[in-house]
């Protein structure tokens, strides 16, 4: 093509000179046996909570768990889980933090020394620091490991998608109408990159009176279901909004959480084993 670029990477077309980045081999250190991403179309939907639920979840069902946060320009995953500590390295490898329940955790926010500086970097640069999280940590055994992705489908999702070996995604999607316009982006997108989709989860669901139980949905009628049947999929979890969770979260204990108030994950774990 005319306007080809040769950076066949970042190209959706089909030719014959195509050359499909090959996937990156994990730290000599790492095993790791199960790769979850957990996506969504869009910003604010509670991404980082629900990968920080799932690794919870998979730790207390005697799984070790992981999580490689991918979203590079807005990590969140240390503050839930109470680390504020650099990881380690020597001349052979980087080493992740450990949560006090036993979570291991690599994130940007690990390598920084101020945990609040912006992060200002071009696309394959953060891309790059993504692939290195996975070349360069040695994780050590690892069941399941879970990858927090940046939202949207720009440059780190399709590198994390192409350099990483991703078994499945969850897709993290609210009630809103206007997220299953986006949470149709987001199916298309592993679909076309031939990735699983384990099922979705839907965030923010409806606040539970504490009065009555009635459940009040704040977002008006939900449109997950219907999103999800269009593709087949398996809607996972409905997490409503909890105040005592975010101050969770706020607080850095995110491990110290109710069971009931951990989503139902054994289709996820059943899906891949």
């Amino acid at each position: 093509m005319e306007e080809c670029t040769h950076d066949c990477s970042s190209c959706s077309q089909s030719c014959s000179e195509a050359q499909m980045p090959q996937l990156a081999q994990p730290h000599r250190l790492s095993n790791i046996r199960r790769t979850i991403a957990v996506v969504s179309g869009k910003g604010g939907v509670g991404k980082s909570l629900v990968t920080s639920l799932l690794a919870v979840r998979a730790q207390r069902s005697g799984y070790k768990a992981a999580i490689l946060d991918a979203d590079i320009t807005g990590p969140s995953i240390p503050k839930m889980f109470g680390i504020h500590e650099n990881a380690t390295s020597n001349e052979e490898a980087i080493f992740p933090c450990v949560s006090k329940k036993g979570v291991s955790v690599m994130s940007l926010n690990l390598l920084v020394e101020n945990e609040t500086e912006p992060v200002i970097w071009r696309g394959p640069v953060i891309a790059g620091a993504v692939t290195q999280f996975w070349t360069d940590v040695a994780w050590g055994d690892v069941d399941y490991m879970f990858v927090d992705m940046p939202p949207g489908t720009g440059d780190v999702p399709l590198t994390v998608f192409q350099s990483i070996p991703i078994e499945g995604i969850v897709i993290v999607a609210s009630p809103q109408e206007l997220v299953s316009m986006i949470v149709q982006k987001a199916v298309k997108m592993a679909q076309m990159m031939n990735i699983p989709i384990l099922g979705m989860i839907e965030n923010m669901s409806y606040v539970k009176c504490p009065h009555c139980d009635e459940k009040i949905k704040l977002f008006g009628e939900s449109r997950t279901d219907e999103t999800a049947a269009e593709y087949g999929l398996n809607v996972i979890a409905k997490l409503p909004l909890i105040p005592e969770v975010a101050s969770l979260c706020d607080e850095g204990k995110i491990e110290d959480i109710a069971d009931e108030d951990l989503p139902e994950a054994e289709g996820i774990f059943g899906k891949i084993n």
